[in-house]
């Protein structure tokens, strides 16, 4: 019934199984991939035909992880998997950014690959085992795509790389990269490093391409016994090789001239009417009411391949940008920081025609994240969220939606910041951070970056250095190339690479990498890594002229958190029955308290004498009293033989009789009345651990110890 093909291959010291033939088999093209005890399955489905009219590939790609694979129950209310969360996000991200280039030019069919997690062992990631079974699931389909690709974690533990580290192993590490590309070139790289040199960064680049080269070749080998029969390409390959000289020559004579000289306008939005303008003109002249679709994206096609030689053989030809600049030249930059007065702290961020309106919130333990994942649930205290408004870049359209796009750049962002936070022990508040992107036409995630190490300075989050990013370019036409500095949105879009490198003065924290060619050599990734590296200091140069480390004190109406380490025996008292003393603690003091599993105990408020208050509270409850100590108390108790007084938080202790004066008394109700307020001394325990206190050994007026004293100075 079945006709299955499996691929086993040792990879990084565990069996990594390729199998087709058993599971969905009615896709085009299914993977069924396990790595460890770690399994997904990915499959492929194409159109047989392209959509009427299409100029673009509509490729998605859906990463999903089940909850079963982990042996959990979804969460929530519906206790059933629902819309996809960061993770999956950011994972349906890293396959597509590898494989969208490796489709053939031409190829418009509506094309849909599905990951699904299906077990997990806990201890290899999917995200590696999914990119592998999608690029295996691809190759045997029949699509017109270019592979296959390999893909593999890189850690970097005592000095040495780690090929795909274990869950527990990325404790250890320095860096967490993964990297994806073809037997001959790099295509995608995502990573987080702990301030990593350029030269550790791509050694675990090529140390990662090195030894996915073993994946690519099971991926092969399936493919020549499994592979279905290749996709027939002709309507693709008729477009493409139709004779278009005449067209492109048209459009040249009517809008080349007037290309070049809108390409030397710096202002964005200057360069975009110009082009508009003769977009415009061209189809005036070359299409009619009657024009079909194909006409239409021909003339659009040829007209945006004008464009590419011109801004790219420019540069190439006279080493000098689109608005004027330098290979390695960074836009004007002006740093600011506290532009909004009731925010924790805030920082504006703007280079060139790119801007970032960064804002800083502390909030206390109750604000944290709960992350339901496949490994089990944990608290997230740091957070960054970026948003890309269509007015950013003069455009309308819909607000209030959080794309993948928002996702991938905000956990860029995240990424190159978190080496660089304090420990929670050293500053035990919850970050979340806000990035508005105000104006964009450039890198705006590299922005964010520079805005967000500003704003958290500002609002006195103690970094340990400050952090900044840049984003790199590349034009690359034969053996001739460009490496360009801080590239420009339509520098992006014509270029062959997209290269984002952040960190500090000391090193890389993060680097994301996407190439459009095959054609990139490690001589070029160093090139582009050194030219970042002083693009980099020179940001943090301009950054310091706002801020070179975080302030002293936290603004006004940031909350401010003391913390308290209590015995673990005692964090039920502290709690309560039920959190009766914890909740009176809140209501009575205003603070915010959080107790940690640990003992820990966090106290937060904006008010000074809250969090005192508080902290007097707990420790009324944790701490003992201690002999000989003078407290003030009230008394709660009038009996024959003495009273009640409580001194001690929630303790009382008995004040005997004899104890009340120095003299005789005959009665306690002729000294005291309940709700008095006294001084006392605590003297002792009796045999069955109750409290003995003392009011005539203790000044009643100014609380001085009397004990010790000649007889007539205290009675006086």
């Amino acid at each position: 019934m079945f006709e299955i093909t499996r691929e086993e291959i040792d990879w990084g010291g565990r069996p990594l199984i390729l199998e087709t033939g058993r599971i969905a088999r009615q896709a085009d093209g299914a993977v069924l991939a396990t790595y460890g005890e770690t399994t997904v399955l990915a499959t492929v489905v194409a159109e047989r035909s392209a959509k009427p009219g299409l100029d673009f590939f509509p490729l998605t790609v859906n990463y999903q992880e089940k909850a079963y694979a982990a042996g959990k129950v979804p969460g929530g209310y519906f206790k059933r998997e629902g819309r996809p969360s960061e993770k999956e996000t950011l994972v349906s991200r890293l396959i597509d950014r590898p494989i969208r280039p490796l489709f053939v030019k031409g190829f418009k069919n509506e094309t849909q690959v599905i990951a699904s997690v299906l077990s997990h062992d806990l201890e290899n990631d999917p995200d590696v085992v999914a990119l592998v079974a999608v690029s295996a699931a691809l190759t045997i389909s029949g699509v017109p795509f270019r592979g296959p690709i390999g893909g593999a974690r890189v850690g970097y533990i005592d000095g040495e790389y780690v090929l795909n580290p274990t869950i527990d192993q990325m404790e250890d590490t320095t860096l967490d990269l993964v990297v994806a590309g073809t037997s001959d070139a790099v295509l995608m790289v995502e990573s987080e490093a702990d301030e990593l040199t350029e030269d550790v960064m791509l050694g675990a680049v090529m140390f990662g391409h090195t030894h996915f080269q073993p994946v690519i070749e099971a991926c092969i080998r399936m493919a020549e016994k499994a592979a279905k029969e290749p996709r027939d390409m002709k309507e693709p390959r008729d477009m493409e090789e139709k004779d278009d000289s005449e067209l492109k020559s048209r459009i040249e004579s009517l809008a080349k001239s007037g290309l070049e000289a809108a390409y030397q306008e710096a202002d964005k939005q200057t360069r975009q009417a110009a082009i508009a303008t003769l977009r415009d003109t061209v189809k005036a002249e070359l299409l009619d009411d009657t024009s079909g679709d194909e006409e239409r994206n021909a003339v659009g096609g040829a007209f945006k391949g004008l464009e590419r030689d011109i801004v790219r053989n420019g540069i190439l030809d006279t080493e000098k940008r689109i608005d004027g600049r330098g290979l390695a030249d960074v836009r004007p930059i002006v740093s600011e920081v506290d532009v909004l007065p009731r925010t924790h702290g805030s920082a504006l961020f703007t280079r060139g025609e790119t801007q970032a309106l960064v804002v800083t919130t502390l909030g206390t333990g109750d604000d944290e994240q709960f992350v339901d994942a496949l490994e089990g649930t944990y608290k997230e205290n740091f957070l960054l969220h970026y948003n890309f408004p269509p007015f950013s870049v003069g455009e309308t359209g819909r607000v209030g939606f959080t794309g993948r796009r928002e996702i991938g750049h905000g956990k860029l962002a995240w990424r190159a910041l978190k080496a660089m936070l304090p420990t929670r022990e050293d500053f035990p508040y919850t970050l979340r951070l806000v990035s508005e992107i105000t104006e964009s036409n450039g890198s705006s995630s590299m922005a964010t970056v520079c805005g967000a190490s500003l704003a958290m300075m500002d609002a006195g989050v103690p970094l340990k250095k400050p952090v900044a990013g840049i984003a790199m370019g590349l034009i690359k036409e034969g053996d001739r190339f460009a490496v360009l500095s801080d590239i420009l949105g339509d520098e992006d879009h014509l270029g062959d690479m997209d290269f984002k490198v952040a960190g500090t003065d000391a090193g890389i924290t993060s680097l994301q990498m996407d190439i459009k060619i095959t054609g990139i050599t490690e001589e070029i990734m160093q090139v582009a890594l050194d030219q970042a590296k002083g693009g980099r200091t020179h940001i943090l140069g301009e950054m310091s002229k706002a801020l070179t480390e975080a302030r002293d004190e936290m603004g006004e109406y940031a909350p401010k958190i003391e913390t308290i380490q209590v015995p673990q025996d005692k964090i039920r008292e502290v709690i309560g029955t039920g959190g009766k003393v914890v909740r009176e603690i809140v209501e009575t003091t205003g603070a915010k308290i959080d107790i940690g599993d640990d003992g820990l105990i966090k106290v937060a408020s904006s008010d000074g004498d809250a969090i005192k208050a508080a902290l007097d509270f707990i420790n009324s409850i944790v701490a003992e009293p201690e002999v000989g100590v003078i407290y003030e108390g009230t008394v709660v108790k009038v009996m024959d033989f003495g009273a009640f007084v409580n001194f001690f938080g929630k303790r009382d202790g008995l004040v005997h009789i004899s104890q009340l004066k120095n003299e005789r008394v005959a009665n306690t109700s002729d000294v005291l009345s309940e709700g008095d307020t006294v001084k006392v001394k605590l003297i002792g325990f009796d045999d069955r651990g109750k409290v003995r206190l003392s009011m005539k050994v203790v000044d009643q007026e100014t609380g001085e110890d009397l004990e010790g004293k000649p007889a007539e100075e205290a009675s006086e």
